[in-house]
């Protein structure tokens, strides 16, 4: 998935990126909530309509922010407390919070809000963070299931535990029992900057256990070896900025490497 984080993937239109052949992007929540904000995505007719695409689209719940903002986040059992990096004004985002938003942007499918930590943390942190996300799975079905959403929005869980494997796996158990409330799940807190075969390791468990009848999402991954690893393991979606970010910046991708296009001796490539 090319990731639109603001309702739109730079340097390219909706009309482009289908032609490439693409029929899943990525919005953000957390910055859809922030800027344009509901209101103006409601009277759009959804995030569809506001950035002219016509072709299935995902959102993330806002997890990923308590990583990315830490600085700005403080995590309760209530949710995750943000200021604004644009404001200062401060922002509960409950896991009930987060599917209403995901609900009214009208994504294709929304992932559960869960309790993101650094894939190089170690401690009693993991563990915190992979229970609360359990929790936090719970409320998002049960939710999701009360709004009347549950035939037109498909909701994915995601799998915490940071590079421990035993987390992981507890995670897996206790997620699996709630397969019938999700339409597919998701690998997250991974691609931080773990060794290449701890990232494979983990993978591999989660592939190995995870329900071969509904979708698995790694997320944050767009490497292509890591992608080519990822999908022999039995991965079947994906999503990073890397692709259009690096082209962005003047890099064609090659088989032989990267080629920066804007280098004087690219030229005779061309």
């Amino acid at each position: 998935m090319p990731v639109a984080t603001q309702a739109a993937i730079k340097g390219l239109t909706a009309e482009q990126v289908e032609s490439l052949g693409v029929s899943l992007i990525l919005n953000n929540t957390y910055h859809l909530n922030l800027r344009p904000g509901l209101e103006v995505l409601k009277a759009a007719g959804g995030a569809h309509k506001f950035q002219g695409w016509k072709r299935n689209l995902l959102t993330d719940s806002g997890g990923f922010q308590l990583v990315s903002l830490s600085k700005f986040t403080t995590i309760t059992e209530e949710g995750a407390l943000f200021a604004s990096p644009f404001t200062g004004e401060p922002t509960m985002l409950t896991p009930e919070e987060s599917i209403a938003i995901q609900h009214t942007i009208g994504a294709d499918i929304i992932m559960q809000l869960d309790d993101v930590v650094s894939s190089l943390t170690t401690g009693p942190r993991v563990r915190e963070a992979m229970e609360r996300s359990v929790r936090w799975l719970d409320r998002c079905i049960d939710y999701h299931e009360h709004s009347g959403k549950k035939d037109t929005q498909n909701l994915f869980a995601i799998i915490q535990g940071g590079l421990d494997l035993e987390l992981r796996d507890k995670c897996l158990d206790e997620m699996i029992k709630r397969r019938e409330g999700v339409a597919g799940f998701a690998i997250g807190g991974l691609s931080g900057g773990e060794e290449k075969d701890v990232f494979w390791r983990i993978i591999k468990c989660c592939t190995d256990k995870l329900p071969e009848d509904r979708p698995r999402y790694s997320m944050g991954i767009g490497f292509a070896e890591d992608l080519l690893v990822c999908v022999a393991l039995g991965v079947d979606m994906a999503d990073c900025v890397f692709p259009t970010r690096t082209a962005r910046f003047g890099v064609a991708l090659t088989h032989r490497g990267p080629l920066n296009l804007s280098a004087p001796r690219s030229t005779s490539h061309l």
